[in-house]
């Protein structure tokens, strides 16, 4: 059996810690409901526990994803070296790092003493363990993984108000749901050949043809929602959203000609079109204050 100094590299991998661009996709929707729960900087314990839930959460989804894809990522380019697919991994160490995240993350939530956001994070952990195995079953699994990456919000809000304002709750993560399938159809249109090869369902798949404008759409979706949440906002607010709406114009180029390598640049950018906007209403919180 490899000892366990020598597995910490493969399970740093297997959690994807190399590549943090989920983490930063996970977030900014995360901070977006922090900053907007809180009218500014939310509790410094509050941040805390969301910031290293989020990364602790993000890992967990790695490590249940790679697993449910164990007998395809070998046959995919991209991801035939990760951890599990090239067996540098077991099936049961895998397993016990789900665990082990998930239980570490659910600590986490405990010491906010907070019951609301201690029942929110149970489908959280549902959701994230749900996803991966949606690619069997469903044509657009990209669904159930906007409702994983947007499950955040109404915890944030429920840690810093006494009452959760579900109106806009449910706008933001409608926004965050249109981000997240318009960035990850991008991801999945590099990988849409070995996909359709392997029989893994995906929105690129189930878009076809028209998946360029239906991103765009999504995009124009969010973008809209984001300002509607946030009307009541200053100018930096709708100064970020205008830099974001530049980026999507940018991504979209970037995937006119479908080109799988763009495509993935594409989805990787979208790290900065959270930034932009989370950097608007900060900016704006600030003044406010």
């Amino acid at each position: 059996m490899p000892s366990l100094k020598n597995q910490l590299p493969h399970y740093w991998r297997l959690m994807r810690f190399h590549r943090p661009i989920g983490i930063w996709l996970l977030l900014w929707p995360t901070l977006w409901a922090l900053w907007f729960a809180a009218d500014g900087p939310p509790p410094l314990h509050v941040f805390v526990v969301f910031a290293l839930g989020t990364v602790l959460m993000r890992a967990a989804g790695c490590v249940i994803n790679d697993f449910a894809d164990r007998d395809f990522d070998p046959h995919v380019a991209r991801t035939l070296d990760r951890p599990l697919a090239a067996g540098l991994v077991t099936t049961q160490e895998a397993l016990r790092l789900f665990v082990i995240t998930c239980v570490i993350a659910f600590c986490l939530v405990l010491s906010l003493g907070n019951p609301r956001v201690l029942a929110l994070s149970l489908p959280a952990v549902g959701l994230a363990a749900l996803y991966p195995f949606t690619k069997r079953w469903i044509s657009m699994p990209q669904a159930v993984l906007s409702l994983a990456f947007s499950w955040g919000i109404p915890m944030a809000f429920a840690a810093v108000l006494p009452a959760i304002p579900w109106n806009e709750v449910l706008c933001l993560m409608a926004a965050n749901v249109c981000w997240v399938i318009a960035y990850d159809t991008f991801y999945a249109m590099a990988d849409r050949e070995d996909d359709r090869r392997i029989g893994v369902k995906s929105s690129a798949l189930f878009f076809g043809d028209l998946d360029r404008p239906i991103t765009a759409l999504l995009q124009v979706a969010t973008l809209a929602l984001l300002a509607w949440a946030g009307r009541d906002l200053g100018a930096f607010w709708f100064g970020g959203l205008a830099i974001a709406a530049g980026l999507a114009v940018q991504q979209q180029w970037s995937i006119r000609t479908r080109d799988p390598q763009a495509c993935f640049r594409a989805f990787l950018a979208n790290h900065y079109f959270g930034a932009v906007i989370f950097l608007g209403l900060a900016f704006d919180r600030m003044l406010l204050s």
